[in-house]
């Protein structure tokens, strides 16, 4: 069987996993809950990273993780004030730019692709990875890698 993800249903996907929304469908008896956010220890927040290259499917949050001297993953929450979904439905964007710390010296490093996972500081999963539109090379002390609100992620 070979076919695709309806538009709605993208769209429902990344607003359980971006914005905790729960994912209400149509039944014979009426509605139902296809997918519940949590109603405990479900993370109310996500967090983003820096990665040289691609961290891969099989990756997790550390594969190839920026390590450059004040590196920290940044946090975003998980709601419509940390995330928005594209008019289309099929992709989500950051509400306002993300920045991760300023750079305190060296190794140079250029910043390839981002992820987003659960996990502060740790291997973690990785929900979602994909190349920056623009690499971002930390050369020096002084840079400050941010991503902005066209920083998009499709569920395709």
């Amino acid at each position: 069987m070979s076919g695709g993800k309806a538009q709605g249903f993208s769209s429902a996907i990344l607003n359980l996993i971006f914005q905790a929304t729960t994912i209400t469908v149509t039944t014979p008896s009426g509605s139902g809950q296809l997918a519940i956010n949590g109603t405990s220890g479900q993370p109310t927040q996500l967090w983003v990273s820096l990665h040289t290259s691609s961290p891969g499917a099989s990756g997790n949050q550390s594969t190839n993780e920026a390590a450059y001297p004040s590196y920290a993953r940044q946090s975003v929450v998980r709601s419509s004030s940390g995330f928005t979904t594209s008019s289309g439905g099929s992709a989500v964007q950051f509400v306002s730019n993300l920045s991760f710390p300023t750079s305190t010296g060296s190794p140079s490093e250029t910043e390839t692709y981002f992820g987003i996972g659960t996990d502060s500081s740790t291997a973690g999963t990785l929900l979602y990875f994909g190349p920056l539109s623009s690499s971002i090379a930390v050369t020096s002390a002084g840079i400050t890698p941010q991503l902005t609100t066209t920083t998009s992620i499709s569920e395709a």
